[in-house]
């Protein structure tokens, strides 16, 4: 589903910095993948370098058949929207938006679906995340843990290849923080969703099916 191959990535300023160092590497299809390191090892740089919000590296990036090199910015966006869902740390919900109209803004924009469609799917996804009862609520009035799975349905509403998650239970309780690893292995396990997040949470990273870990931009 992902390959790189001699990925590199520079930040440019007074000094120039190497944040990422010949990542080459391998993620299968239905694959649940933590990336690990220390703070500034280059995990979350790797996540959004792979995951297309970064454009600006060396080397080779390949996702689901796309060389992402070879394509322009219309046909990258159409990729990101079609291919790619996010879930961060923090939800980005629309506070003016009821919980069903924040999930089915990802697929209004790709426009692939009639708005009757978008709807049915949207409280799809909400069903499978057991919160088809909140979906008339505004999502200011739903706990911390239940704006993040509102987050991980809207990620859903296209029906990307790929979910990634740049620490995605960091602001939850363990409890709720257990509920969404638990939905990510769910999707991953049964619906063969390829997962790829950052965390630095030991204990999600080791029931992950396997951990990358960086050490200053290199794969250790």
């Amino acid at each position: 589903m992902i390959t790189t191959e001699g990925l590199n990535k520079f930040y440019k300023g007074a000094e120039q910095f190497q944040a990422l160092k010949d990542v080459s590497l391998e993620i299968a299809k239905g694959e649940f993948v933590a990336i690990t390191g220390q703070s500034g090892s280059g995990k979350s740089t790797l996540l959004y370098v792979l995951s297309t919000l970064d454009t600006d590296y060396n080397g080779k990036i390949n996702i689901n058949g796309n060389l992402l090199k070879s394509l322009n910015s219309n046909q990258l966006a159409s990729l990101r929207n079609r291919d790619i869902g996010f879930v961060f740390q923090f939800h980005y919900l629309l506070p003016e938006f009821t919980v069903l109209e924040n999930v089915c803004l990802p697929a209004m924009r790709l426009k692939k679906y009639t708005p009757q469609q978008i709807k049915e799917r949207a409280i799809e996804k909400l069903d499978l995340l057991g919160l088809k009862d909140q979906i008339e609520k505004k999502g200011g009035q739903l706990s911390g843990g239940q704006q993040q799975r509102v987050a991980i349905a809207r990620a859903l509403i296209n029906d990307p290849v790929i979910i990634f998650g740049d620490e995605p239970t960091g602001n939850l309780d363990s409890n709720n923080a257990k509920i969404v690893f638990d939905i990510f292995k769910e999707l991953s396990e049964n619906h063969n969703q390829t997962i790829v997040i950052v965390t630095h949470d030991p204990g999600i990273a080791a029931k992950s099916d396997r951990c990358i870990t960086l050490k200053d931009g290199r794969i250790v």
